[in-house]
């Protein structure tokens, strides 16, 4: 068999892998990295990448429902389902091709095939063109995950189906049932909701978005049910089955129960780790169920051996898998790096409206004993916002109340998930409140919505 010998190899090529192995090129490290289907990994080719294109289309697609609103008149629009399929597959398949050429620019040798450990040390790697072996000094796992079906659920691929399958249906379906009101289901069912097909939303918890802040999940249930998306929560799902060219999910709330069914059934109920066939049990690394059991600096229980992102478990974010593959590479050249504060990741979802947070609900912030004061301020009160046509939703940010420390920020609104990133530096950067409130904002942009928020917070706000 072929040998090669590495001082880096990464078995996984997604945002976690391909950035880690161009920061340990960038250190001096001859790096290789494995991967069994395309560069960029499920974020850049079946989740984050395609989904924006796709969300795109569907905001484009509502401007042109209401634009006699803005002066214009428009006959009837028609929906071409192959080319908005397209765009969003031209759009993973251009920046796949950038990856590639980040791998050539730094010297990165990519083995396409499955990896899977012989030795802590050694690396078979098999592919349809043949075998070969790869002697290496540190691993780093970046496997990603998968969807986690719910029990008994089974997914065919056409009726009942994953997010990967629900981004290339050959045609919109009349009908969508969605099992999870997460990130992954709220965009998904608001894409869908825009073309005209009606969906209904099932929610085991009692609360759309049930990690998020309550006050932003009953913004965004308001504004999905305006949208005329069907929201149920507290529905336990017993079963989902495909009847001929339908499918059923029969489920219960509140004791009674009920049956729904649809042209398409997507199940959107989490992420699971990619662990199997890669040889841990054959080197001793320990797992916690799903997921690759790791310590602060990523390192499993086998030295030399680290793993990152989505296959060590929550929260399953493309920038978080970045951050800990920076973090890996900095710890196994000797480096001691700052560990990834959890309160300090934002997380966004792109429906319309948007949702972005960072660090403490209100209700974890009042938990932790901190005496606690919130800042709010709604985009209805925003110069910016009532120019744009874009009104709903708010600003809010959770502090402690005696040092101005942010503990949270969550917004729902327009551009949310861009507003969001001035409060993770802010906060990273152990900013107060009022530094917020005191740093000069232009006049008229929605960020002004951050700084009257935090301007709110302490009874200085001048625009409500």
């Amino acid at each position: 068999m072929e040998s090669h010998s590495y001082d880096v190899t990464v078995l996984g090529a997604g945002p976690g892998g391909y950035v880690a192995a161009i920061r340990a090129a960038q250190r001096g490290k001859r790096v290789a990295i494995v991967e069994k289907e395309r560069l960029g990994g499920v974020c850049l080719n079946w989740g984050c990448i395609p989904t924006k294109a796709l969300l795109r289309i569907a905001e484009r697609r509502e401007f042109l429902e209401e634009a006699a609103r803005y002066g214009f008149e428009i006959g009837e629009v028609r929906v071409n389902w192959e080319t908005v399929i397209r765009r969003s597959r031209e759009a993973a398949e251009k920046l796949a091709n950038g990856v590639a050429f980040l791998m050539r620019k730094h010297k990165i040798r990519v083995f396409s095939g499955h990896g899977r450990f012989l030795a802590p040390n050694r690396i078979g790697v098999e592919s349809s063109s043949g075998s070969c072996e790869i002697v290496t000094t540190n691993t780093i796992v970046a496997t990603g995950g998968r969807p986690a079906l719910l029990p008994g659920v089974v997914a065919d691929g056409e009726r009942i189906v994953t997010s990967k399958e629900a981004m290339v249906l050959p045609s919109r379906p009349a009908r969508l049932a969605v099992i999870g009101a997460g990130a992954i289901g709220l965009e998904l069912a608001y894409f869908f909701a825009a073309f005209g097909t009606k969906v209904t939303i099932l929610e085991y918890a009692p609360r759309a978005l049930p990690t998020g802040d309550p006050e932003i999940s009953t913004a965004l249930e308001r504004a999905f049910r305006r949208r005329k998306v069907d929201v149920v929560t507290s529905a336990r799902v017993k079963s989902v089955e495909r009847r001929g060219e339908i499918a059923a999910v029969e489920y219960e709330v509140e004791g009674r129960s009920e049956k729904i069914e649809a042209d398409v059934v997507l199940v959107a109920t989490g992420v699971r780790g990619n662990i199997e066939d890669l040889g841990l049990e054959r080197i001793g690394v320990r797992t916690k169920g799903p997921f690759i059991a790791v310590d602060r600096d990523l390192q499993t229980s086998v030295a030399g051996v680290y793993a990152i992102g989505d296959v060590i478990g929550p929260p399953a974010l493309a920038h978080s898998a970045s951050f800990e593959g920076l973090h890996a590479v900095h710890h196994l050249c000797g480096e001691d790096p700052s560990p990834l504060d959890p309160t300090s990741i934002p997380a966004c979802i792109y429906c319309q409206p948007q949702v972005a947070s960072v660090g403490l609900t209100e209700p974890e912030a009042r938990e932790s004993g901190r005496d606690v004061k919130i800042g709010r301020f709604p985009f209805s009160a925003n110069g910016k916002a009532i120019a744009v046509g874009e009104p709903e939703g708010f600003v809010k940010i959770i502090a402690d109340a005696s040092s101005g420390e942010i503990l949270g920020a969550h917004i729902v609104g327009s551009e949310a998930t861009e507003l969001i990133a001035e409060i993770v530096l802010a906060k990273s950067a152990e900013l107060t409140v009022e530094d917020i409130h005191e740093a000069i904002h232009a006049h008229p942009t929605l960020s002004e919505s951050v700084m009257e928020a935090a301007a709110e917070w302490s009874g200085q706000a001048t625009a409500i």
